[in-house]
């Protein structure tokens, strides 16, 4: 299965772009050293080597013996940028197979250190997105909910017309807000909405929030407009049938209950 880049703005779906190898890459441009003098300077209360070091100590002999053998992989690679970038790919992939996201996220970082390019820092945020919606751990879901925003910033400083970063910041600041400014991913989804009108996308987010705070009618108007403009949107579809549920329409929920295939 190829790599659709439409699917890493899915973030649930996420675990199957661990499953195929990168295809080239890009010389590493000034601007991403500088991304990676920033990243080691950064020094958080949870580190990768501590979230390491705890999860191979839970992990089965086997798994542990795998993690190891791509890790020695790696340190074979020598300069060799592109294999490098494939055995980080594995080591990330077999990470979050293991369920460590935060782990897999990390290395999923480090290939876009190495790329430096918009695609690979989404895949790292996505990754670290996540993790935000799975840790428990608060210490870690904190390292994630950083790492996540901080990839989704470089996507966006290396392809700044694209609106898919973009509207992946601001679920992360929907998903983990800020104590001083809680409503800052809310604020940004309607921004990107007031540019980009006609944005299916952004137009989702915006109805799945104002299902969450029980505005069905807000949700219905914007999942009826979304539906004319990509009729086959399996998103706006399953969110109709959930809206038109929480509506009472049954008729219309079953409707489009049938056409959900998530």
């Amino acid at each position: 299965m190829a790599w659709n880049r439409k699917q890493i703005l899915v973030l649930g779906g996420a675990i199957l772009l661990f499953l195929i190898l990168y295809i080239g890459f890009d010389k590493v441009p000034p601007k991403q050293k500088d991304l990676e003098k920033s990243r080691l300077m950064n020094i958080e209360s949870t580190g990768i080597s501590n979230l390491v070091r705890d999860a191979m100590l839970k992990l089965e002999p086997e798994k542990k013996s795998i993690i190891e053998a791509i890790g020695i992989d790696i340190e074979n690679t020598g300069s060799d940028t592109i294999k490098r970038i494939e055995r980080l790919k594995s080591l990330s992939g077999t990470w979050f197979e293991y369920g460590f996201p935060s782990i897999a996220g990390s290395y999923a970082e480090d290939i876009a250190l190495l790329s430096g390019t918009e695609f690979d820092w989404s895949m790292a945020g996505t990754t670290y997105a996540l993790c935000v919606k799975k840790a428990d751990d608060l210490k870690e879901k904190e390292f994630c909910s950083k790492r996540s925003v901080k990839a989704f910033e470089n996507a966006i400083s290396i392809a700044p017309d694209r609106i898919e970063p973009r509207i992946n910041l601001a679920i992360c600041y929907v998903d983990n807000p800020a104590q001083d400014n809680p409503m800052q991913g809310i604020l940004m989804l309607r921004e990107l909405n007031a540019k980009y009108p006609d944005n299916v996308a952004v137009m989702n987010q915006l109805a799945k929030l104002a299902l969450q705070t029980n505005q069905i009618d807000r949700a219905l108007g914007r999942l009826q407009t979304a539906i004319k403009l990509e009729p086959e949107n399996q998103t706006t579809i399953c969110l109709l049938a959930k809206a038109y549920k929480s509506a009472g329409n049954q008729e219309k929920a079953i409707e489009f209950e049938k056409k959900c295939v998530n």
